[in-house]
């Protein structure tokens, strides 16, 4: 009679299953936080912080203005978000951090960015849920709120300048009375 031999293996085949799993799901969430801030970055920080948090982060020469005092005084270097290829601005007011906007040519792709915001909005509903939208000829957008910050997405369908944009900006809730 021959003798059979056990071995034992320090997992069994549940838990390879299982730990492929969470392995699966890290590698997600990561995807997922593909377009979140950059680490370290918050909304409310100071130019110093914002310095110290993201240290390819550069003054720029001719900053951009918007409406409420935001200048977009910083930028940092391009990252890949989607598949395209986005410049990070900053903008501040008040000397803190109120708005973080990251911009994609597209016109160069035979889908002017279509996939790439289409990718962008699966992320926002899987992060932050179902987005308030509007979709016209030459613009589509995706918006949607949080705690401490509104986040959207816009795409810009003119074949001369398509572009796709991703913004957090402070939240600011106003009293009806101050409409």
């Amino acid at each position: 009679m021959s003798k059979l031999r056990f071995v034992v293996l320090p997992f069994s085949p549940g838990r390879v299953v299982r730990v492929l799993i969470a392995c699966a799901g890290f590698f997600a969430v990561q995807a997922l936080h593909a377009q979140a801030l950059p680490p370290g970055v918050r909304l409310g920080m100071t130019a110093d912080e914002l310095q110290i948090a993201v240290p390819t982060a550069q003054r720029v020469q001719r900053p951009q203005r918007l409406a409420g005092g935001l200048l977009g005084s910083w930028q940092a270097a391009p990252v890949s978000i989607a598949g395209l290829v986005f410049e990070p601005t900053f903008f501040f007011a008040g000397s803190q951090l109120q708005r973080v906007e990251f911009v994609a040519p597209a016109q160069a792709l035979p889908d002017g960015g279509a996939a790439a915001f289409a990718e962008l909005v699966r992320w926002g509903r899987g992060v932050f849920g179902g987005e308030l939208a509007s979709n016209d000829p030459g613009t589509a957008y995706a918006a949607w709120t949080n705690d401490a910050a509104d986040v959207y997405v816009q795409h810009v369908r003119d074949v001369r300048r398509a572009s796709v944009r991703l913004v957090y900006k402070a939240r600011q809730v106003r009293d009806g009375s101050e409409l």
